[in-house]
């Protein structure tokens, strides 16, 4: 007799048999179930066998696995129990509880589920401790798995809570802490003029985008617009893409967004913020006493930093204004993998607003012409991979893309024809990102990235022979390593190396009468840094000292050395009163320089340039300042002095528009200043009031004189302000006032010098007059809802100098084809308004 099959019908069996217990378990996955019936359902399963201690983990429940493969499951209990499974022959595994564990949390306030930064974490009867990270968050190894933690923060209930129930895991657990209440004494949350807005330990500010509040005229988080709230950060020409901090200009600040040096800042030639803040996490705005970690930007820092965890759901949002619509999304893949998107595009093409309308006006005025048919558009959009390697290793992968597009007709008084323009201004930007946590006392963080900036402008003037093209371009690489050593609690070390290589082109061309101009140069920048910072346990003393070595090399021209040594100091003198003492040298070697008015059709005057150590050195700056702060509960009132020297600049990136703005001389200049804040706020209202005093001072050894006002010498300014919530209803009121920059006059009595050709201006000693005082008032309105399950709305409206007051900002004189001399006078923003709406899930 033929023998029956059996060996086939037993495998169709012993699949069926498999397939429906995977189905069950996919079905289950999510769900939480005691360890031991699940790896007894394990053993079935894979015909296997477990050994264990009862009393090790009959009390543990785990979340069931959507995994199938028995590796995968065994290493999904392994990450969530942290029990150690050792495979002992083909069937046999042993499961042992270690007597250590990793843990990690994120601590939150449990009212309205803020994340809390700073607050101490202690392992009781030990000397373990440590604080919150500026998210909240706090990670400790090899823990005693029976340890008591205690979780502490001013005005909430201490927390006591076991280790083995902070499991390390993606994402963290959250801690709640309970805001402590006394009918004696009101305790509030810690603002900063806003919500949002926190001032660190070393005397940096935090702009935390989630929590942030109102400001007046801000319907929206703009990153640049906020910063100018903080004294001493302003934009004497009300754009964000010529921010001042403390008497210096914008090409000397250092930009980054993500680790990446940004080139462009700004949409609308500077009007509107080109980084989307619904995805940016947290901003720093540094002015004095910067890492060692950080080059160039030897006026200030602004480091921009997107969402860097990995939520376990989908969250995203969207809305428009006035101006432009923006959409954005995270969108988890797994549990260590999710991206991020975000897009804006302006509205501007398709319909005028009157914000729009005012914002033109502001952006592309010029008496030069009379009438004018602009087709302008801009729009961004960013992208960000993050991908958790294990628990010790994150890596991330960002990229950006900012454009602005202009092209326009316009018709000249003189010739009473048109010229067609065109203007394509684009930053495309991507990094990527390796932060290693090795063990619980040394951490690696690797950046690399790739930035490329192209300004290209066209003139075709009304004879079609004669054509005008102008291209700024700037390549840069850079790379950075820095390793972080744990010495011991509350010392830490940081060491470092950057490596940037900047490549910078400036192309003329003009078809009549024929030029052509290409010049391109290079430099490579290497960096060590080393820095060590203290904090004591009692948290009443914090110092960070460190060095950072600038070897620049450009290698048509020079070589330099420059060591740049740092200094910051906090210390507690009494409650409530802190003293700040910080100090830091700088060098930079990128500037922009800013010509004739007509450069890049007069609309985008500023060009990017690489020092070449002979027309234009290495630009080093030293800066020290002194302050006391006073912090107690809803009130804060902060007073700092400081003095900032810059040397290396040249009368070319200075923007002058006198005698002095063809000469290029090298020079410096001097900043005395004093700024001046008072914040007294509630859990309802925040009112506040700063002023900041800066005596600003050039000196050119060749120039007659050699000493007068720096450009941007603005005196005096003051800033009054207000925010209140009831309920769900936002209000911002504010007044800003600045006396008026300097600006250069011609003679009254020979005011055309005609014996050179063309004629030109006979001037009066430079900056020897002012403008007149700026004053803007400002007002802003925010309604939050909600529209559905899950689904919260915003609406806005905000007036932009309310009063409609016209400002003039700057003032210069040319000579007409007449040789008659105009006065330019730029005016500020008019009176406008802006409304928005916002949805968010």
């Amino acid at each position: 007799m033929p023998k029956t099959p059996l060996k086939p019908v037993l495998v169709f069996v012993y699949l069926l048999f498999f397939l429906v217990s995977f189905g069950i378990r996919a079905q289950e996955a999510g769900t939480r179930t005691s360890l031991i019936s699940f790896i007894e359902r394990l053993q079935e399963d894979f015909d296997i066998k477990f050994s264990y201690v009862d009393e090790d983990i009959q009390t543990i429940e785990i979340t069931v696995p959507g995994a199938t493969e028995l590796q995968q499951i065994l290493d999904h209990i392994t990450l969530q129990t942290q029990i150690k499974i050792e495979q002992l022959n083909d069937r046999y595994y042993a499961l042992a509880k270690s007597t250590t564990v990793d843990i990690c949390a994120r601590v939150l306030d449990n009212f309205e589920e803020n994340t809390i930064p700073g607050a101490t974490v202690e392992v009781l009867d030990s000397e373990i401790g440590l604080v919150t990270d500026t998210e909240g968050y706090f990670t400790l190894k090899d823990i005693p798995r029976k340890a008591i933690l205690q979780i502490k923060y001013l005005g909430y209930k201490t927390l006591f809570v076991e280790a083995e129930e902070l499991l390390m895991g993606n994402p963290c657990k959250n801690v709640l802490l309970a805001p402590f209440y006394n009918q004696l004494e009101e305790v509030v949350v810690y603002k900063f003029l806003t919500t949002g807005l926190i001032k660190q330990t070393d005397a940096s500010i935090l702009l935390n985008t989630a929590d942030f509040g109102i400001l007046p005229g801000s319907i929206e988080p703009d990153v640049l617009q906020t910063v100018q709230a903080l004294p001493g950060v302003k934009s004497i020409d009300e754009t964000v893409s010529d921010i001042n901090i403390r008497g210096g200009s914008n090409d000397q600040n250092l930009l980054l967004w993500d680790g990446i040096k940004m080139y462009q800042s700004g949409h609308f030639f500077g009007l509107i913020s080109a980084f989307n803040p619904y995805l940016t996490d947290e901003v720093v705005i540094v002015k004095n006493g910067s890492s060692a970690a950080y080059g160039d930007g030897v006026s200030g820092i602004i480091d921009m930093r997107t969402k860097d965890t990995i939520e376990a759901d989908f969250f995203g949002g969207g809305g428009f204004n006035l101006i432009s619509g923006d959409v954005y999304a995270q969108i988890p893949l797994r549990d260590n993998l999710a991206i991020q998107i975000s897009a804006r595009r302006s509205l501007t093409d398709f319909f005028d607003t009157p914000t729009y309308n005012q914002f033109s006006s502001r952006a592309f005025q010029d008496t030069q012409v009379v009438d004018q048919d602009a087709d302008f558009y801009f729009y961004d959009f960013t992208g960000k991979l993050l991908y958790d390697l294990g628990n010790k290793h994150k890596a991330r992968f960002s990229f950006i893309n900012i454009n602005n597009r202009l092209d326009y007709s316009r018709l000249t008084t003189d010739t009473n024809l048109s010229t067609d323009s065109s203007l394509d201004q684009t930053n495309l930007s991507f990094g990527g990102s390796l932060s290693s946590d090795w063990n619980g006392k040394f951490s690696t963080y690797l950046n690399l990235y790739h930035t490329r900036y192209d300004l290209e402008a066209q003139n075709r003037y009304p004879n079609p022979i004669q054509q005008l093209i102008q291209v700024n371009q700037v390549k840069e690489t850079g790379v950075r390593m820095n390793t972080t050593l744990q010495l011991n609690r509350g010392l830490d070390w940081l060491n470092g190396y950057q490596f940037t290589e900047t490549g910078i082109t400036n192309q003329a061309f003009v078809t009549q009468p024929p030029f052509d101009s290409n010049v391109k140069r290079i430099m490579r920048a290497h960096a060590l840094f080393s820095e060590i910072a203290y904090k004591s346990p009692n948290r009443k003393f914090f110092a960070k000292a460190g060095v950072r070595l600038n070897y620049y090399q450009n290698p048509e021209s020079f070589e330099d050395f420059i060591p740049e040594p740092r200094l910051n100091i906090n210390y507690e003198i009494a409650r409530s009163w802190k003293l700040i003492a910080l100090g830091e040298f700088k060098s930079q070697v990128t500037n922009q320089i800013i010509d004739l008015e007509q450069n890049f059709l007069g609309i985008e005057k500023r060009r990017w340039i690489i020092s070449d150590g002979v027309n234009l050195p290495v630009t080093r700056s030293k800066q020290g300042s002194f302050g006391v702060n006073y912090d107690e509960e809803n009130l804060f009132v902060g007073l700092e002095g400081f003095y900032k020297e810059v040397k290396g600049i040249s009368t070319d990136t200075q923007g002058f528009q006198n005698q002095n703005q063809f000469n290029g001389e090298i020079g410096q200049y001097d900043v005395k200043g004093l700024e001046f804040l008072i914040n007294k706020k509630t859990d309802t209202y925040s009112i506040w009031g700063s002023y900041t005093y800066n005596l600003n001072d050039y000196y050119f050894q060749t120039e007659v004189p050699p000493e007068f006002p720096n450009n941007l010498d603005v005196r005096h300014t003051v800033t009054l302000a207000g925010t209140y919530t009831l309920g769900k209803v936002k209000l911002a009121i504010g007044l800003n006032y600045r006396t008026g920059k300097p600006f250069t006059e011609p003679l009254v009595d020979d005011p055309i010098d005609s014996s050179f050709f063309p004629a030109r201006i006979n001037y009066s000693e430079p900056n020897t007059s002012r403008l007149p005082e700026y004053v803007r008032a400002d007002f802003s309105a925010i309604y939050d809802f909600e529209i559905g399950e899950g689904i919260a709305a915003t609406v806005g409206a905000s007036v932009l100098n309310f009063t409609d007051r016209q400002n003039i900002f700057n003032t210069f004189y040319r000579l007409n084809p007449e040789e008659e001399i105009e006065k330019v006078e730029n005016g500020s923003l008019g009176l406008t308004p802006n409304i928005s709406f916002r949805v968010r899930f």
